[in-house]
């Protein structure tokens, strides 16, 4: 019989190791096709990524090219061309400034060309869409209610200028809105109503052309 073999610590620890080396070189066999697997996936998920910035950015330059151009036509009065311009971006470069901006130019060219109906959906459209920019929102209810207005439905009109100043309450355009929801009001004979919106422009416009203009229009229409 032949007796134990004692190993030493310094061959236990080369065991162990060649066997761990072992063991790493067929897990690295047998899974390789995954790692290839994942690299790649990783690889087609990065150029994803650089495929859709790079379309994003260049969804951004086109339109906003194309809105240069309808801001130009508007501009020489080519209402049409303009319109048919913005409503080109709205059409293919949805989700971008330009298109922002393109469905409160088609608001504004709609409701100067007296196209009522389609001035209200564009502007609509903006309230909708475009809430987070106040200044523009407050405009697009502004532009509703003259609208409105200029069809002979003064309470409607009265309301949206409200909304406007409700959102606009101390911006730039403040005290227009409060003019312009005074004079619907005194058209409807509702001279209380009217009263504190001249009440905000003598307070707070005191002196300015905007003013001297509600007080005669106040003066004049409380007297009826």
């Amino acid at each position: 019989m032949y007796g134990k073999v004692k190993l030493t610590k310094k061959q236990i620890k080369e065991d162990k190791f060649t066997h761990f080396m072992l063991t790493a070189k067929q897990q690295v066999t047998d899974s390789w096709q995954y790692y290839v697997i994942g690299f790649v996936v990783i690889v087609l998920a990065i150029s994803a990524i650089v495929f859709f910035v790079d379309m994003q950015e260049k969804q951004a330059i086109e339109g906003s090219s194309l809105y240069s151009k309808a801001v130009v036509e508007y501009r020489q009065k080519s209402y049409q061309s303009a319109l048919l311009s913005l409503q080109t971006v709205l059409d293919n470069h949805g989700g971008t400034e330009a298109a922002q901006n393109a469905t409160y130019l088609s608001g504004k060219i709609n409701l100067e060309t007296q196209n009522y109906p389609e001035a209200i959906r564009f502007f609509e459209m903006y309230t909708s869409k475009f809430a987070a920019d106040k200044l523009k929102s407050a405009a697009s209810l502004a532009g509703i209610a003259t609208a409105l207005e200029n069809q002979g439905k003064y309470d409607e009109a009265s309301t949206k200028y409200e909304e406007a100043i409700a959102i606009d309450t101390d911006g730039p355009s403040a005290g227009e809105y409060h003019f312009d929801a005074m004079r619907n009001l005194l058209l409807l004979g509702k001279t209380d109503a009217a009263k504190t919106h001249y009440e905000y422009i003598k307070d707070n416009l005191a002196g300015s052309r905007l003013e001297k203009n509600a007080a005669l229009l106040f003066g004049e229409k409380s007297k009826k």
